[in-house]
């Protein structure tokens, strides 16, 4: 339904298709969206009008009074400017890669939909030219999934209509920054949203290596009974690197079970490490060769991409364990699976990849002692129904406001 399926000429009705309270808008496969509130009322208006009755209503009589003729054609043509103010002022909103799917069917994608025309993609973009086309006239984007890409040349080639670029989640590494700001558009994100659930899930990856409980769960189901030593965290030496909110969040959660904290990071916070109880190192090398566990907590960036590389850990304490929950171009997969098969590390546990899904070729894959998840350490309900009202949120500020409550660029 769209707003051309109301005709009208000059100040008088001579058609009026029927205006149903939903209907579909197939774009691509696009999920259902509301009507406009605006064309509701306008249809409603109109289809009383003495001149949208007559020829349909017998009990419809014409006008009477010159004076009558005059107020109902000025009663018409304020319901024309009426529509016309509110189509030039409806945005089109797009979701492109909700897949899988995370916001469709939430209150969050209601909140979105009541603030414009919103289109719901429930596929991957096949390539860049593929998401040009869905986002083609957006005014706003709503970024669910990080292997959907904003580099220069998509921006460019949606610039002049797209202002704004709402990410659910904290990572905005698919979005080139620059080119953004270039442009003037805005880009939010859902930071803190997750903190508890992804630190949570790094403590789970931690004590899934340690205790090795994948491998003794496979062996027995395999009809063994074997046994051997495990790695207690207890009294060993925990290194954060990147003391955000989750770094921070995974530091307590250390202490809690007796580890002591060591951290490095590019941005220092004395007062952070006092209040929660861990120590800075000056170098990242020093906290590799102190730490029994390692884990990521920093943005993946050009300061930090292939950050852990074969350099690197020939530094770190041997028997150790590296978690990571941050993004994987962060670390050197080949590297990585290097350092493992050697014995240098104990083990790893990882959320995130260089590709994702990880390719079958992967070498990590074929080592028994890496624990593996699907990028989904963020992924519980009230970690999902936190971020999404934040997007939410960013989305109707910004088209009521003209701000976000969690501002990138």
């Amino acid at each position: 339904m769209k707003a051309a399926d109301i005709v009208i000429e000059g100040t008088g009705v001579i058609g009026l298709a029927p205006v149903r309270e939903r209907a579909s808008i197939e774009l691509g496969g696009a999920d259902p969206t509301l009507i406009p509130g605006w064309m509701l009322r306008a249809s409603d208006a109109i289809s009383r009008h003495p001149l949208a009755q007559l020829g349909r209503n017998p009990n419809t009589r014409p006008f009477h009074s010159v004076a009558q003729r005059r107020r109902s054609k000025r009663r018409c043509s304020r319901i024309l400017k009426c529509r016309t103010h509110a189509e030039k002022n409806m945005v089109r909103i797009v979701i492109p890669d909700d897949s899988p799917p995370v916001i469709s069917g939430t209150p969050s994608l209601d909140r979105i939909r009541a603030a414009g025309e919103t289109i719901v993609y429930n596929s991957p973009p096949a390539s860049a030219r593929d998401l040009i086309t869905r986002v083609q006239n957006a005014h706003t984007v709503v970024n669910i999934r990080s292997y959907c890409k904003f580099p220069p040349d998509v921006l460019e080639a949606v610039g002049n209509t797209l202002k704004h670029i709402a990410i659910w989640g904290t990572g905005t590494d698919n979005v080139d920054l620059a080119a953004a700001r270039r442009l003037g558009i805005v880009v939010s994100n859902t930071p803190n949203t997750a903190t508890d659930a992804i630190a949570e899930h790094c403590l789970a990856l931690l004590l899934t290596v340690a205790r090795r409980i994948t491998q003794l769960d496979a062996s027995i189901r395999q009809g063994k009974w074997e046994r051997g030593m495990l790695f207690q965290c207890r009294g060993k030496t925990l290194g954060i690197i990147g003391t955000g909110a989750i770094g921070v969040r995974f530091a307590e959660l250390g202490r809690s079970i007796g580890m002591r904290v060591i951290a490095w990071t590019l941005h220092p916070d004395p007062g952070k490490a006092a209040r929660v109880g861990f120590t800075y190192l000056p170098t990242l090398e020093a906290l590799l060769a102190e730490s029994d566990v390692i884990s990521l907590h920093v943005r993946s960036s050009a300061d930090t991409q292939g950050l852990l590389g074969s350099t690197q850990f020939a530094h770190v304490k041997e028997g150790a364990i590296l978690i990571n929950t941050a993004r994987g171009d962060i670390v050197d997969e080949d590297a990585l699976a290097g350092a493992i098969r050697s014995g240098k590390l104990l083990g790893a546990g990882l959320d995130v990849f260089t590709t994702e899904p990880i390719p079958r070729s992967s070498p990590l894959l074929s080592l028994p002692n890496v624990v593996l998840t699907p990028h989904t350490a963020g992924t519980t309900k009230e970690a999902l129904a936190n971020g999404l009202d934040l997007c939410a949120e960013n989305v109707v500020r910004y088209l009521t406001r003209g701000d976000v409550a969690s501002r990138v660029v």
